[in-house]
């Protein structure tokens, strides 16, 4: 009880070999990793510039003219007017 087995060594011994077997294998995984998140990224900014070239020219995105109908009556009238 308490001590570690001969199946425990034998799994710490496999996940060992594994990671530090052979030549440079974390620095190939790792290469591995930064290449995804590259490309990842990249896909990103591609989604972005997609996204910029399809929207309307001339404002932001969705922009609403606030002023009413009543509003633009009297802008007119003052217009005329001046």
């Amino acid at each position: 009880m308490g001590g570690l087995s001969i199946w425990h060594w034998l799994i710490v011994g496999a996940v060992a070999l594994l990671l530090f077997g052979g030549k440079g294998k974390i620095s190939d995984l790792m290469g591995d990793v930064a290449k995804g998140i590259k490309s990842f990224k990249k896909g990103l900014s591609e989604d972005e510039e997609k996204a910029e070239a399809q929207r309307p020219a001339g404002g932001p995105v969705g922009a609403i003219d606030h002023q009413s109908v009543a509003d633009s009556a009297k802008v007119s009238e003052t217009r005329k007017v001046g």
